[in-house]
């Protein structure tokens, strides 16, 4: 038998604004500078603290060029040893297209039901692209 020792590691400090996301749009802004021009899917969770500022982001997956690995486990990890109160998702389609595919939706509501059980609220999910702009799952009623 093991025991273990669980504990949240801080590697590097972000700047991010001292103001609360209260929009997709801020929170894409800031995703996409963490994400970078990545030729990969890169899927990230930004953990959201009482007052909507985020306190931390995780790289959660790193797929090819047109998919990703999410799973609720590895979501909720990062967000309980965070301490956070909300997530946000967020993600980049290398092709540029920002339409949700289908295994975007399928994760989101996915991802929504553990968020339900485990108290920690999904506050949106976002697909990026490489020029800046960003679809909110939030805004089109998937969440």
């Amino acid at each position: 038998m093991y025991a273990y020792k669980i504990q949240l590691v801080k590697e590097t400090r972000r700047d991010y604004p001292d103001c609360s996301i209260n929009n997709p749009e801020l929170a894409a802004k800031l995703a996409a500078q963490y994400i970078g021009l990545s030729d990969r899917e890169i899927c990230v969770v930004m953990a959201v603290d009482t007052q909507n500022k985020i306190t931390g982001i995780h790289t959660l997956s790193i797929g090819c060029l047109d998919a990703s690995i999410i799973h609720p486990r590895e979501v909720f990890k990062f967000a309980i040893l965070s301490n956070a109160c909300s997530i946000i998702l967020v993600h980049n389609h290398p092709s540029g297209n920002l339409e949700p595919s289908h295994a975007d939706i399928k994760v989101t509501k996915r991802i929504k039901e553990a968020s339900e059980i485990i108290g920690i609220e999904l506050h949106d999910h976002i697909i990026i692209n490489y020029e800046g702009q960003y679809t909110s799952l939030k805004e089109q009623g998937i969440i």
